[in-house]
This record gives structure tokens, C-alpha cells and sequence, in this order.
């Protein structure tokens, strides 16, 4: 099971992407409950994923990145940037959901204008 997870991870993280760009367009068409449902998805997609994230690697530890080069400057500068921006990104959705919830959708909106491009940048580095 413990070997699974990172395919699980990459999984989760690819459907989160997929799902907030759907999101984006639904509420470009002015499809708000589509938007609504697309976007709760994608935070449980999310949450799910930094369960299993977190599982795997309380179990694992640290993996380290065997190439050397271009190739490992490169990776390192997405996981850096990934790594910041994914603690950068969990009070952000945190903040955008509840202004939603609480019917501020011109402050939802710019917080989103933010939340929403960070976010599907960490998810797409993850997988």
C-alpha cells in the first residue's frame, strides 16, 4: 500500500489541477454552482492529498533526487518554489473559501485573482 501513495499523490494533485481550471471557467460562463462544486472538489482532492502526502512520508522520510546537472538545479528550484508556495497556499484557499461562504464575491474575487494561480501551480508541480 505504502509504495502506491505516490502515485495516489500525483494522481490527486493532477485531478485537483484539472478541477480548478475547471472551476475558472465555470465561473467565467457565470456557471456559479458548477464553479461552487468544482472548487469543494478540488480542496478535498487537496486535502486528501496532503493526508496521504504526509502519511507516506511520516512512514518513508526524506527521498532524494539522484540526478545530478541541469536536470537537478532545475528540480530543485520547482521544489523549492513548490514547497514555499505550498505553506504559502493553505491560509490563502483558507481565507478565499470563507469569504465565499460568507457571500463577499468581490472580496472572494480578489483574493481568488491570487489564491487561484499559486494554487494550481503547487498542484501541478506536485504531481
Amino acid at each position: 500500500m505504502l509504495k502506491q501513495l505516490p502515485a495516489l499523490n500525483a494522481t490527486l494533485n493532477a485531478l485537483a489541477a484539472c478541477l480548478l481550471a475547471l472551476g475558472y471557467l465555470r465561473i467565467r460562463q457565470g456557471r456559479r454552482d458548477q464553479h461552487r462544486k468544482l472548487m469543494l472538489s478540488a480542496l478535498a482532492c487537496s486535502a486528501v492529498f496532503l493526508a496521504s502526502y504526509l502519511v507516506y512520508h511520516f512512514q518513508v522520510g526524506s527521498v532524494g533526487f539522484r540526478h545530478r546537472g541541469l536536470l537537478r538545479a532545475v528540480y530543485l528550484a520547482i521544489l523549492l518554489s513548490h514547497t514555499v508556495l505550498a505553506t504559502a497556499i493553505v491560509p490563502l484557499i483558507g481565507v478565499t473559501l470563507a469569504l465565499a461562504l460568507r457571500g463577499s464575491h468581490e472580496r472572494h474575487r480578489r483574493w481568488a485573482r491570487v489564491t487561484l494561480p499559486l494554487w494550481a501551480y503547487v498542484s501541478v508541480t506536485g504531481v
